[in-house]
């Protein structure tokens, strides 16, 4: 079970993966996940050639995949790009939120998970230097 605030980075990742933007959306980064999703439709946009890909009238598996073959290989390889860094980021930032929300509550030390002292600026148990990290206003 996960404490009252915490985001789930996995969660994130999955959603990520599936479309980007929908990680970022959970984490609620709204520009962040605006920005992937438009940096996917932009890529589609500018390289894709008007009429190389048909309309699809059905939906069959078989039309969904000729549509798909279609493609230039500069979409294909693009949008892998984008989904990968996307996916990376929203781990990224749900990890940092998380971390951010544990020194600034005062809670766990990221690395051995013992109670902080508020006063010093690393965990006294480990001797982990402790950054704050500034939220994003995204």
């Amino acid at each position: 079970m996960t404490e009252k605030g915490r985001k789930r980075p996995l969660l994130a990742v999955v959603l990520a993966f599936i479309f980007p933007g929908l990680g970022h959306f959970y984490l609620r980064k709204w520009g962040r996940g605006l920005l992937w999703l438009g940096l996917l439709f932009t890529l589609s946009v500018v390289f894709v050639v008007t009429g190389t890909i048909q309309p699809v009238s059905e939906l069959t598996l078989e039309a969904i995949t000729s549509s798909y073959q279609a493609r230039p290989t500069e979409v294909t390889i693009g949008s892998v790009v984008v989904t990968t860094l996307n996916v990376v980021d929203a781990y990224w930032v749900a990890v940092n939120e998380n971390q951010t929300r544990e020194i600034e509550a005062g809670m766990k030390c990221p690395n051995c998970g013992k109670e902080l002292d508020q006063d010093i600026d690393f965990c006294h148990w480990c001797t982990t230097q402790l950054e704050t990290v500034e939220p994003d206003k995204q």
